[in-house]
């Protein structure tokens, strides 16, 4: 049985494709292709599985891409949407309106969660480093949890209690969310020099 190393030279009877997959160049001195084994990752895996893998791989790389589309289009959605409505508050004189202007701050909010979303998922399918990644998440939690401390409203809760428990939570989330990203940029500072 011959052993082909994944990202490494083909064994002696098989040659590397323009794709970097091995194939058989003579099957009576190979034999069966389906029985040869693959090392990936430290562990041997037959040739079928990992070509089944690789095709699993190319299919959630390709819903990932799908995925970032649709954000990319939820964004255009969004601008749009957010302009006409200053351009209707404009025209009817609610633009001075404190609560107009929240809603508007609202959605601009939500449109950068929107953004940081799409910049996720275009990490992942650049296969970034998983410090980006997680910075990236982490940006995503301090504008939502933001965007959920401006629209607060007291009146919205059966009870000043009830207000009061989830403006401490959102500052607990908050805090906790701000106290990771200075973590996270202290190791990044510490891994540059």
């Amino acid at each position: 049985m011959c052993r082909l190393a994944y990202g490494s030279p083909v064994a002696r009877d098989t040659e590397e494709t323009d794709e970097g997959e091995a194939t058989a160049e003579d099957e009576s001195t190979s034999g069966d292709l389906s029985s040869d084994v693959l090392e990936s990752r430290g562990r041997a895996t037959p040739l079928a599985s990992s070509r089944f893998a690789a095709v699993t791989n190319r299919f959630v790389h390709m819903v990932e891409l799908v995925a970032a589309a649709v954000f990319a289009l939820l964004f255009a959605i969004g601008v749009v949407d957010l302009m006409i409505q200053i351009v209707q508050a404009t025209q009817a004189g609610r633009i001075t309106d404190p609560l107009v202007v929240i809603g508007f701050i609202d959605t601009g909010l939500l449109l950068l969660i929107i953004v940081e979303v799409y910049e996720t998922v275009i990490a992942y399918t650049e296969e970034s480093e998983t410090r980006r990644i997680v910075r990236l998440v982490i940006y995503t939690g301090v504008i939502a949890m933001v965007r959920k401390t401006i629209i607060f409203r007291t009146g919205e809760y059966a009870t000043s209690t009830d207000a009061l428990l989830a403006a401490t939570a959102y500052a607990v989330l908050i805090l906790g969310l701000v106290g990771l990203l200075l973590v996270e940029r202290g190791e990044s500072r510490q891994l540059m020099d």
